[in-house]
Order: structure tokens, then sequence, then C-alpha cells
């Protein structure tokens, strides 16, 4: 059965959408933008800031869960531009060190609100 997710400690979800849905085996997180908790959208930093917030969103919803990085299973990144694809890697690469996850790197036309990079997650939970 489906189960939302939420947690305080990433940006609320603003639409038809929740921040994380769950069937109780796998958690599916909705795209995280450079936003914080707190509603400030960072879209005027670096990349690499971007993607740092961005995961720390993600990281903030699985740990909801009782998840970590560890169980993050695959990762979609959505670039407003794909010239910025390595510093969002290195930025990336302080998330995963052991034993990343799948992960697809995509540029798309643009992002919501005008930032840099999108990313989203599916983690399982372990036995």
């Amino acid at each position: 059965m489906k189960r939302t997710i939420e947690t305080p400690d990433a940006p609320a979800a603003v639409g038809a959408y929740s921040q994380a849905t769950t069937d109780g085996n796998i958690v599916f997180t909705a795209g995280q933008i450079p936003m914080t908790p707190d509603g400030d959208i960072l879209d005027d930093e670096p990349i690499a800031t971007q993607t740092r917030q961005s995961l720390e969103n993600v990281k903030a919803i699985l740990e909801a869960e009782g998840l970590t990085m560890q169980d993050v299973l695959k990762v979609s990144v959505f670039l407003d531009d794909i010239q910025d694809f390595e510093a969002m890697n290195d930025a990336y690469g302080e998330y995963f060190q052991d034993n990343p996850p799948a992960r697809s790197a995509i540029e798309v036309g643009s992002l919501p609100k005008g930032v840099g990079v999108e990313v989203e997650a599916i983690a399982a939970q372990r036995d």
C-alpha cells in the first residue's frame, strides 16, 4: 500500500505531489531543487552548492524514513546546462563515495524556479 513521506527538514511540497512515497520497501523521492527547508532558493549559487542542497533535501527525506544515502539504488539528475556536469559530479561524489547508485544525468530545457539542478532518488529498505 502506498504511503507518503513528509519531513520539515526538506522543502515542503507545494503542489499536487509528495516529498516522497513508499510501498514499505522502495522509496521514491520527488525531484529536489536547491531550496532550503525554510524556502530559500539557491538559484544564484554555484552548481556545486545547488547540488549539495538538492542532495541534502534527498538525504533529509530518506532519514525521515530511517534510510541513508547508502540505501539509494538510482538517482536522476536534471541539469539546466550539461556544461555544469563536472561541478555537479564533484559535489555529488561527496554523497556517494562507496558503492554509488546507478545514475542518469540529463540536460533539460529549464527547471522550476530557475535553478540549475534537480535531483530525484529511488532507495530501498534494508533487510
